[in-house]
């Protein structure tokens, strides 16, 4: 019977599995560039479309480069490769006449906590944070000056210039590009950025938003975007391998350092995970228009880094990080464990859902009702409601109250919390999994209210969440080794 090791919170668990379960990892990462700063600049020197930079720049004395605090990928790092992709794209703006006191930095981190003064020079190198004298703003969602362009909301940012620079990596069709001219935009923009697949523009609601605003900011300057395709994390340490090499997970399943790991308190295992040395490469870099570039950079992505699943199964087992997807990186409440497992992980195909209609997902996840305070105040308020999650009419009417709460909206614009408006956006990310899904259950529930009032089934553990799948009929079962995420190619 194979032992398969599942990250869960900070902790490891292993299943044991059916002879012919499905296992799907990720692949191995490839090849990657040795400079990324030459990579970028020859990358705006020859774009995939449109004009160089050289070009754009040549009538341009001001310029707005947009980038996103980095939500994704999960597991982070403490050198993040978009940092120097960003210092390379100042220095290119600079040599080209555009000095650093006439460029503004503009972070859009849409319904996320508004980053303070002190955690932005983690968004660069330290050489540009020493030398960078011109703005840096933060994007605010309610921000009574947003500018208005053709029907959209977008920062003032966006428009108080000559020329702006999208520099972000390809992860979804949400998630970089386009999207993160939504993250820039007001609530409205951002509610409506949706879609079935992470990675299909096809039904993506947020896709469609994004490529609008991207044209209608086009007609008012000149938009460029650099996108760069990043690699899957590599982790050091206890982890090495994993979950790549079917060696590494075989190591990691046996090791007794499992079981040390696992006796340490909380607090002592989410330090050493933070500590384990952690990479990302960049496997190559795109310049164009947004929207065109992004498309490009996440298909070489999903090519890199994909997974094959000849065909959907039964029920689909997936372990659920400690590790939320918000800055700062926190233990994630169980709305966030949710949206991790079903809003994040099952969404990220291609051509067809991982799990056939009716099937089960399982999350193996402790579930535990933890707010850390103020950052998570928000999803807090989501569970103490009088509503119901799974009620369409109660959400709605809640989450118009929720979003008239000047409250909450103005610890938000603080840089406190998150808006009050995204647990209700990360509820509605689990939607198109959950309306294809027959049950979802949590493995390893803690907090069984909460699991229910979610409308959730919790068990005690992978085996007995297996039992209650095999009880409604599941025959084929897979188990889904992340973080990190990638994306499935689902045979038909």
């Amino acid at each position: 019977m194979p032992r398969i090791p599942l990250l869960s919170g900070t902790g490891l668990v292993v299943a044991s599995a059916p002879d012919d379960a499905v296992v799907v990892g990720p692949p191995p990462p490839h090849a990657h560039v040795a400079d990324i700063a030459a990579a970028v600049r020859d990358a705006l020197r020859f774009p995939l479309e449109g004009r160089p930079l050289e070009a754009l720049a040549r009538e341009a004395r001001r310029a707005t480069i947009v980038v996103e605090p980095p939500v994704l990928p999960i597991p982070s790092v403490p050198t993040d490769p978009r940092q120097t992709a960003i210092a390379a794209v100042v220095a290119e703006l600079e040599r080209l006449g555009v000095q650093t006191g006439w460029q503004t930095i503009l972070v859009a981190g849409g319904f996320g906590r508004r980053l303070s003064q002190r955690e932005l020079p983690a968004l660069v190198t330290p050489e540009l944070a020493r030398r960078f004298h011109g703005r840096v703003v933060v994007h605010d969602v309610e921000d009574p000056e947003l500018a208005e362009l053709d029907g959209f909301r977008v920062s003032p940012a966006l428009l108080d210039t000559d020329l702006v620079v999208v520099v972000t990596s390809a992860e979804t069709v949400l998630h970089g590009g386009p999207a993160a001219l939504v993250g820039a935009a007001g609530r409205d923009e951002l509610r409506a950025a949706s879609a079935d697949s992470l990675l299909e523009t096809r039904g993506s609601g947020g896709w469609q938003t994004a490529a609008a605003l991207e044209r209608a900011l086009g007609r008012r300057v000149p938009v460029v975007g650099v996108s760069v395709v990043l690699n899957h994390p590599v982790v050091s340490g206890l982890l090495r391998g994993y979950p790549y090499e079917p060696e590494a997970r075989e190591r990691v399943a046996r090791t007794p350092l499992r079981l040390a790991f696992n006796s340490l308190p909380g607090i002592a295992r989410r330090e050493v995970l933070r500590r384990l040395p952690t990479e990302v490469s960049v496997a190559a870099a795109f310049a164009g228009p947004p929207s065109v570039v992004h498309a490009e950079a996440l298909l070489r992505a999903v090519e890199l880094r994909r997974a094959e699943l000849p065909q959907p199964v039964d029920a689909l087992v997936v372990g659920i990080p400690g590790t939320a997807p918000l800055v700062p990186r926190e233990r994630p409440n169980p709305l966030l464990a949710a949206y991790l497992g079903l809003g994040l992980a099952l969404r990220l195909w291609r051509d067809r859902f991982p799990v056939v209609d009716g099937g089960s997902a399982i999350l193996v996840s402790r579930f535990v009702r933890h707010f850390p305070h103020p950052t998570q105040r928000p999803y807090r308020a989501f569970f103490q409601g009088s509503w119901s999650p799974r009620d369409p009419e109660m959400l709605a009417a809640a989450e118009q109250s929720v979003g008239g709460d000047e409250r909450a909206i103005e610890a938000y614009r603080r840089g406190e919390t998150v808006h009050p408006l995204l647990p209700f956006r990360d509820w509605d990310a689990c939607r198109p999994a959950q309306d294809r899904l027959g049950a979802v259950l949590v493995a390893g529930a803690r907090d069984a209210s909460a699991a229910r009032q979610l409308g959730f089934v919790p068990a005690h553990g992978v085996g007995a969440a297996l039992d209650l799948a095999r009880g409604q009929g599941a025959e084929r079962i897979g188990f889904l080794l992340c973080p990190p995420y990638f994306p499935l190619r689902v045979g038909r």
